[in-house]
């Protein structure tokens, strides 16, 4: 069984990040990239699944300008076999990049598909479900515990819900978004980083797999947060009290 691992290369997540002079969206320039934190537990996931004799394969994906080779290069060095980058210079939203991995399904035939809940730089938490219901596939979301049987063809996900922990029973293929405690993902060592270096990486585009890219969503506008007000010191609980009733207004 192949496993497919989409991921994303993103603003790293120790950076604190500034908005364009012109509000178009964030600066990018000069600014440390790395892997998205969940793509990283959905690829060290798929990798145990391989280390486990569950599967033959782990391919990493990814899509995006030519400089997503770095964050494609760091999966290699994780342990994936192979990789593809499907080049692409433009900003890809959830729908576009859901029917790109549709297209790559269809050719390459993977029994699991691993993604990361959610990227950090726009928090979408769309692209699983969406690639699930393009492949009319089961899915299972916010994976906290994952576990294969290979005789029944049968993924039991244990996902987290704002209630506690949902179990789903899903027959493979299927698609599954890793959560926060799905794992802790491994560093790539120096000997693999530079093993890396020189695998090959397939190399497609949206045409080369004749998806028609549109953008469904329009930005009109990137602003900063509010800065918070700076705190103040009460000099006794009826102080407090007094000022959350009478100037924050929230008792």
């Amino acid at each position: 069984m192949k496993i497919m691992v989409a991921i994303k290369r993103v603003i790293d997540y120790a950076v604190k990040i500034r908005v364009k002079p012109d509000k178009s969206g964030v600066e990018t320039n000069n600014v440390k990239m790395s892997m998205n934190p969940f793509c990283e537990i959905a690829l060290e996931e798929a990798l145990r699944i391989k280390e486990s004799g569950l599967a033959s394969e782990v391919i990493a994906v990814s899509m995006g300008p030519t400089q997503v080779v770095d964050t494609i290069r760091t999966g290699l060095a994780m342990g994936a076999d192979r990789a593809i980058h499907v080049d692409y210079p433009g900003t890809l939203y959830p729908l576009s990049v859901a029917k790109i991995l549709k297209a790559l399904v269809e050719i390459e035939k993977p029994g699991l598909i691993f993604l990361g809940k959610q990227a950090i730089d726009d928090d979408c938490n769309q692209t699983g479900q969406m690639i699930a219901g393009l492949l009319k596939w089961p899915q299972g979301t916010f994976a906290s515990k994952v576990v294969l049987d290979k005789e029944k063809q049968t993924a039991v996900v244990d996902r987290e819900v704002d209630g506690g922990l949902e179990t789903l029973c899903l027959d493979l293929p299927a698609v599954i978004t890793a959560d926060l405690r799905l794992n802790q993902p491994r560093y790539a060592t120096l000997p693999n980083i530079m093993k890396a270096k020189s695998k090959v990486i397939k190399k497609l585009t949206p045409e080369d797999l004749k998806v028609e890219i549109k953008s469904d969503i329009e930005v009109v506008k990137v602003t900063e947060p509010p800065k918070r007000k700076t705190g103040v010191l009460v000099s006794s609980v009826d102080e407090l009290i007094d000022k959350l009733k009478n100037e924050a207004r929230v008792v």
